[in-house]
């Protein structure tokens, strides 16, 4: 083992105790925390995670980030619920930023987990399955800026992906950090104009319409894009045939 392996695997140890510590802080602070979030994030009870947050007042900022970011760690469990949450309680610019942040911490600590625990033993099945090395679309931070920009997106999903492909840290950091913003922005948007649906019909239906109109035109414009690779690449076949002939 090189000096620089020895040097990353303490980098990692370092970094799962921490994790490990804070995550038993969480649980001794609030013995209930980890039960709640599960019956909150399971059942989609949004009045019982506004009062559930309220309940810590001036904590509340820090509570809902916390959960934001197990809940992203984890993979499996819908964010929706708190973004909207955060919504309706710190407003909607307050709540995109808190829930962008926590997002964004969340996929970043999940990523690491992901390829410390599972990148070398997919290292070997990738190279050999045509199909499973198309993940190394997601090798660059713009791919990744796209992925993460999708709202209602599954996280744990695209988290995988990334994990799997060659990405760097630094551009899978990257990626996320721009591409959560929009993403989370539509869904505080959305989730606290459906709460107070009477207050922001109007609002939540131009909001609607533009997101379908923004996000639809992204993906004719990415499928143009995909259309013309594959027209150029047919082209150079042909014209390397008839080079051979």
């Amino acid at each position: 083992m090189t000096t620089q392996q020895i040097h990353e695997t303490h980098i990692k140890i370092a970094f799962f105790a921490v994790l490990v510590i804070m995550l038993a802080a969480i649980y001794v602070a609030i013995p209930d925390f980890y039960r709640t979030v599960w019956q909150l994030s399971t059942s989609g009870n949004m009045q019982g995670t506004i009062d559930y947050l309220r309940s810590f007042g001036a904590w509340a900022v820090l509570v809902s980030m916390i959960i934001d970011i197990v809940i992203n760690i984890v993979g499996f469990l819908p964010s929706i619920f708190i973004s909207t949450a955060n919504g309706v309680l710190f407003g909607v610019v307050g709540g995109t930023v808190v829930s962008w942040v926590a997002e964004t911490i969340g996929v970043i600590i999940s990523f690491f987990f992901m390829r410390t625990l599972f990148r070398h033993k997919a290292k070997k099945v990738i190279e050999k399955s045509r199909m499973l090395s198309k993940l190394d679309h997601y090798s660059t931070w713009q791919a990744m800026t796209l992925a993460r920009a999708v709202p209602y997106s599954p996280n744990g999903l695209v988290t995988a992906l990334g994990a799997l492909s060659r990405i760097s840290y630094r551009d899978y950091i990257l990626g996320c950090f721009i591409g959560k913003l929009p993403s989370v922005a539509c869904e505080v948007l959305v989730g606290h104009d459906l709460v107070m649906m009477e207050e922001h019909s109007m609002r939540l239906t131009i909001v609607l319409i533009v997101i379908a109109i923004v996000y639809g035109g992204l993906w004719y414009w990415h499928r143009r894009q995909q259309a013309k690779k594959v027209l150029h690449k047919i082209a150079d076949d042909l014209k390397d045939g008839e080079g051979r002939s």
